[in-house]
């Protein structure tokens, strides 16, 4: 199993980033908190499009979970539509947010969390 982590930095000691289309890194891990990989999220500086085109490339790597502060609705439905299943962490760091999934204390979630264009500091709830 697959477990996308949105972070600013590409390691577990790394700060969790709370955008979902615009974080700075992947970071993917395994069930046991090994990282299997860490990615720059090249979609984070795309004048539109960042949610759906990072879901895009995180179905691409096969991730089922993915942990993140708040996701729009547009790379929401882009996820749900593959069977990635999305929680909502305020852990500081990736380590801290796997170690939170790990216990059941991530927050699943069914719907966008934020409204469009959140990442750039408009739109939101």
């Amino acid at each position: 199993m697959k477990i996308a982590v949105t972070a600013q930095g590409p390691s577990l000691e790394a700060s969790v980033d709370p955008r979902f289309g615009r974080c700075s890194y992947f970071v993917i891990a395994g069930p046991g908190g090994t990282i299997i990989e860490a990615i720059s999220n090249d979609s984070a500086a795309a004048g539109g499009g960042a949610g759906i085109s990072a879901a895009q490339m995180l179905i691409n790597k096969g991730v089922e979970i993915v942990l993140t502060g708040q996701v729009g609705p547009n790379a929401m439905r882009v996820l749900q539509s593959a069977g990635i299943k999305i929680y909502q962490t305020t852990a500081s760091t990736v380590k801290a947010a796997l170690e939170e999934l790990r216990q059941g204390k991530a927050t699943p979630v069914s719907g966008a969390t934020v409204g469009p264009h959140f990442g750039f500091g408009r739109g939101g709830r």
